[in-house]
């Protein structure tokens, strides 16, 4: 803009407006408006591209949604996006105006009217010279008037509007220019009756010119000839040339009919001829030209007789056109005749082929029905063959699945008779492993010097999986003893075996999920307290187990590493001895028997004395790790010095002073009973222990009545402290003395809701309107609830 106005105040050089589209016709205006103004001097040329308003945002389905309906963040997106298209449709017109050298500024206006937009710019920027786009045809001569035409009505009489267009140039000139002459040798005005002052007319002598002339012109050659003629000899009484400081103009004016002399019988005789026939031959015109050429050659002066030339010589060359397009159009009729020929004859040619081939389709039909037919009669076949063979290999299968189960009932009598049928499930690695997740540290509940222990899923059951983690004979001898013993075994008080992996070591056992007696007694990871009556339980159900171990036939079996680590809890706090690994099955079923062991093994504060000192074990070792596991159920206290410490209470009295306060309230006589028992059962010398089943088990037994009864009572008082959840009443948090059913469905004491009511129209439980505030009396309620205080 600064340059443009710096040229406008210098004067010298002016300022060219293009109005470009943006499209391939664009391109053709901004080369002409370089080829026209660059020669004279111009190097500064305004790019104005009109836009249309952006009033909305399309979208993927088509629609187009309105700026309102946008985030500000999509809009200004689209914007963005439009700019960008604009600047880089804009950028080769640009471009091809560098390459000339020629200054460009590109302004793009945001208009829905672009002739207002265009004719806006011309005077804000007072443009002087606007080139726009044209069609063909002209933009003055058009019946409607297209965007060129318009531009030109609005736009500025101080600018001169230049239409272009392939061929042809309309010129609507300022009102400021007094040289109506126009030198461009591509320029063409109509002629109107209301726009003739405007505009001035120049030749074009190109053949392109012509051709768009003659399509102008849709009335016969001969008739339009003689009106062009007979408007000039109107015009030529008014002729009159005028001199100006630019030059010489040409200035046609229409006059009155009226106004016509004498002189122009001859011409007007002319035309009635013409007019009578309709038509006249080339030689014809030729002669009329040149006769009525010489008539009027001599009222003419030199400037108007050479335009009259210019005219004739306009009007020859369209006659010439009109012929050879009269000639093509024979050509091609003709051409058409042989061509309609030929299409006949093919057409019979088809026709044949046509029928030719209908023939074959019904041959090709009725052969299509004849292998169908065979075939629908093979699938009838085939599958008849197919039930058979069905039913054979149903027949075949299913005396195979007697056989083979004929062969495992005998397998099975078989190792029945010979003693070796396992008694246990077999898994395979690939399970084992899939369940414990590659064995992982997430899964392990228990580790112990003989394995670790995982809590796992084999088969919809929560299971608990041992792998030996001994090497050598030493692992292999201990799999081989705990899966012999459990598998042959079983006692409601002992860990059930599942099932083995026997290749990798692997035991599966019934999962415990209380953990094992002394996390419970030391209270580890958060464990619950045992009540003293479920300790007696306890004491009793691990006698019964080891008296079953030490009973067995044909051959007593020792477990020989009992303490509270190896007695499992399950949910009801049941009682279980696992891990018989270490277990000894002595060669005779005398129980007073022993076995010589010179590699002592267990745990050693749970250890027989003189197994240590002999080396020699018997069913009387296990009687004393079993008086140290009761002397902890009663203490909770380390097994170490533990036997001197109760000694030590009971001598003194004291005995209460060293039970565990967190079992409750200790019966001192069945406790003072209990433990005198598990002190004998822990004494040092092996004669002095008593006998399991003839001494502890009777003992043990009575004590568990005592405990039965305590844990009823106990149950009883704990049902009866705590009344049902619907006596509650939500407001209160108290048993109801009066309910009543309220309009949200819940049930409330009366006084408490009445009481709420009164300040409230919502529901104390859902906090929603109520409908109404009556209450209906529950009776149903009122009678359970008296039963129960009663």
């Amino acid at each position: 803009m600064d340059r443009i106005q710096e040229a406008d105040e210098n004067g010298k050089c002016s300022v060219i407006g293009l109005a470009i589209k943006g499209n391939k016709k664009s391109k053709y205006v901004v080369q002409w408006a370089l080829d026209k103004f660059v020669a004279e001097g111009v190097l500064i040329f305004k790019l104005i591209h009109v836009r249309a308003v952006i009033k909305g945002v399309p979208t993927p389905m088509g629609d187009v949604l309105p700026l309102s309906q946008v985030r500000n963040d999509v809009a200004m997106a689209f914007k963005r996006e439009i700019e960008w298209q604009t600047n880089h449709m804009l950028l080769p017109f640009k471009s091809l105006c560098e390459q000339r050298k020629v200054h460009v500024d590109v302004v793009v206006i945001e208009s829905d009217d672009v002739v207002t937009a265009v004719a806006e710019e011309v005077t804000k920027d007072a443009l002087t010279k606007l080139v726009v786009g044209a069609s063909s045809s002209g933009i003055f001569r058009s019946k409607h008037k297209g965007m060129s035409a318009r531009i030109s009505v609005c736009t500025p009489t101080f600018c001169t509007v230049y239409a272009v267009s392939k061929g042809k140039l309309s010129i609507r000139q300022s009102d400021t220019q007094i040289d109506g002459s126009i030198t461009d040798n591509m320029s063409e005005v109509s002629f109107s009756s209301s726009d003739s002052s405007n505009f001035t007319s120049t030749t074009q002598t190109d053949s392109a010119s012509v051709a768009s002339y003659a399509a102008l012109h849709p009335s016969p050659l001969a008739t339009r000839r003689l009106k062009a003629l007979s408007g000039i000899e109107q015009t030529l009484p008014n002729l009159n040339l005028t001199n100006h400081s630019r030059g010489q103009s040409l200035d046609l004016a229409r006059t009155n009919a009226a106004t016509s002399s004498s002189k122009n019988s001859d011409i007007d005789h002319a035309v009635s001829q013409v007019s009578s026939s309709g038509s006249i031959s080339d030689t014809e015109s030729c002669f009329y030209d040149q006769k009525f050429g010489a008539q009027v050659t001599k009222s003419l002066s030199p400037n108007r007789q050479e335009n009259l030339n210019l005219e004739l010589q306009k009007l020859r060359i369209e006659l010439r056109h009109a012929q050879g397009m009269h000639a093509v159009a024979q050509s091609e009729n003709t051409d058409a005749s042989q061509m309609l020929n030929e299409l006949n004859k093919r057409r019979l040619e088809e026709s044949m082929k046509m029928k030719e081939i209908i023939a074959k389709e019904e041959m090709a039909k009725e052969l299509a029905n004849q292998e169908r037919d065979k075939y629908e009669a093979a699938a009838r076949e085939a599958e008849y063959l197919k039930q058979c063979a069905e039913r054979e290999a149903a027949e075949r299968k299913g005396t195979e699945l007697k056989a083979i189960y004929a062969a495992k009932e005998k397998e099975k009598l078989e190792d029945a008779l010979s003693g070796f049928t396992p008694q246990y499930r077999v898994f395979t690695w690939d399970e084992i492993v899939s369940a414990t997740s590659s064995f992982s540290e997430k899964l392990r509940i228990g580790m112990g010097a003989y394995g670790m222990v995982f809590k796992c899923t084999l088969h919809h059951t929560t299971v608990a999986v041992k792998v030996i983690n001994s090497n050598g004979i030493r692992k292999s001898k201990q799999f081989e003893q705990e899966l012999e013993i459990l598998s042959r075994i079983r006692h409601p008080n002992l860990l059930l075996l599942l099932g083995a992996c026997p290749d990798h070591g692997c035991l599966v056992y019934e999962y415990m999920e209380n953990g094992n007696l002394e996390d419970k007694l030391l209270q580890k990871n958060g464990n619950s307290q045992i009540p003293w009556f479920v300790r007696f339980r306890i004491a009793w159900e691990i006698a019964s187990a080891l008296s079953f171990l030490h009973s067995t036939k044909p051959q007593p079996i020792i477990h020989r590493d009992l303490k509270p680590a190896n007695i499992l809890l399950g949910g009801n706090l049941v009682s279980k001895i696992g891990d018989v690994g270490l277990s000894t099955i002595l060669d005779s079923d005398n129980l007073s028997a022993m076995y010589k062991d010179t590699a002592p093994v267990g745990t050693l504060s749970y250890i027989d004395p003189e197994y240590q000192r002999s080396g020699l074990i018997s069913t009387k070792s296990d009687v004393y790790a079993f008086g140290l596991v009761m002397l902890q159920l009663l203490t909770a206290k380390p097994a170490i010095a533990l036997t001197h410490i109760v000694e030590t209470a009971i001598d003194d009295g004291n005995l209460a002073d060293i039970l565990d306060p967190k079992a409750g309230s200790w019966p001192l006589q069945e406790t003072l009973d209990i433990a005198r028992l598990a002190l004998s059962c822990a004494e040092m010398r092996r004669k002095d222990r008593p006998d399991l089943n003839d001494h502890v088990l009777p003992i043990l037994e009575r004590l568990k009545e005592v405990a039965d009864k305590a844990q009823h009572s106990a149950s009883i008082v704990t049902i009866k402290s705590r009344p049902p959840n619907h006596f509650i009443c939500p407001i209160l948090q108290d048993v109801m003395d009066d309910p009543c059913v309220a309009a949200d469905g819940y049930t409330y004491d009366r006084k408490a809701i009445e009481k709420w009511l009164e300040n409230h129209d919502k529901s104390p439980m859902t906090n929603m309107a109520l409908p109404h505030k009556y209450l209906i009396p529950n009776y149903t309620l009122l009678s359970a609830i008296l039963e129960w205080k009663t």
